[in-house]
C-alpha cells in the first residue's frame, strides 16, 4: 500500500486544481465517481486516484500494480505543472533548457552512460528496444528515437556507436518546450524512467 505521506506537497498541490481542466492542460482523461485522471507515460497508463492519494500503474487489462516513487513524481508534477502547448519544433539538450546548464551536472547528470553501455556497440538494438514502448524511429546519429515520456512531453535518444577510433556516444535531447510541461527534477526522473525502460527491453531481448 502507497504511503499516504509520499509526495504528500504534491498531493495537496493538485487537489487545490480544477480536475477537469488539468486533465485537459495534461492532455489525459478526467473520470468521475470516483473521481480520477488517466494518463499514459512511456506506453502504460496510470489512473490517479484522488479521494485517496494513490496511483496505479495498468500496462494491461489484467497487470495493475502500485506506481513506484518516482513514477508518483513524474504523474503529480506532470499533472500540476502540464501546459496546453503545442511542441516548437526545435530540439535541444538539457543545458539549454531553462536552469539546465545549472541542474543537469553532477549527479543530476542525464543518464547518458547507461545508454551508451548497453547500446553503443549495437546501436540498432536500441529501435528494437523501442517498439513495446511505441517510440518512433528518427534520423540522427547510427540509431535514434522519439520517445513519448508523457503525453505532451517526447524525448530524442541519439546513439553513434563505438569503433576503432572513437567511443560510443549517446545524446537526450528535448523539445524547446520541455521545461514548461515538468520541473528539472521531474523531468531528470522522467527520462531515467524512459532510460530504464530501453535497457531493460534490450536485456529481455538477449
Amino acid at each position: 500500500m502507497q504511503s499516504k505521506m509520499a509526495h504528500e506537497g504534491l498531493w495537496e498541490k493538485l487537489e487545490r486544481l480544477d480536475y477537469a481542466e488539468t486533465a485537459r492542460r495534461a492532455g489525459c482523461q478526467f473520470l468521475s465517481d470516483p473521481e480520477r485522471c488517466v494518463l499514459t507515460m512511456l506506453n502504460t497508463d496510470y489512473i490517479v486516484h484522488i479521494a485517496d492519494r494513490s496511483i496505479s500503474a495498468v500496462r494491461a487489462a489484467s497487470s495493475q500494480r502500485p506506481a513506484e516513487f518516482l513514477e508518483q513524481l513524474c504523474v503529480l508534477a506532470y499533472l500540476i505543472n502540464a501546459k496546453d502547448l503545442p511542441l516548437s519544433g526545435k530540439l535541444v539538450n538539457g543545458l539549454a533548457l531553462p536552469g539546465g546548464q545549472f541542474f543537469f551536472r553532477g549527479v543530476h547528470c542525464l543518464p547518458t552512460e547507461k545508454l551508451e553501455q548497453v547500446f553503443g556497440s549495437r546501436p540498432q538494438a536500441l529501435l528494437e528496444a523501442a517498439k513495446p514502448l511505441r517510440a518512433e524511429k528518427s534520423d540522427f546519429g547510427d540509431a535514434s528515437v522519439r520517445l513519448r515520456l508523457l503525453p505532451r512531453l517526447p524525448i530524442t535518444i541519439v546513439i553513434w556507436a563505438s569503433c576503432e577510433e572513437f567511443e560510443a556516444r549517446a545524446s537526450i535531447l528535448f523539445d524547446k518546450t520541455a521545461a514548461e510541461q515538468l520541473p528539472l527534477d521531474a523531468l531528470l526522473a522522467a527520462v531515467g524512467l524512459g532510460v530504464r525502460a530501453l535497457t531493460e527491453a534490450a536485456s529481455d531481448s538477449n
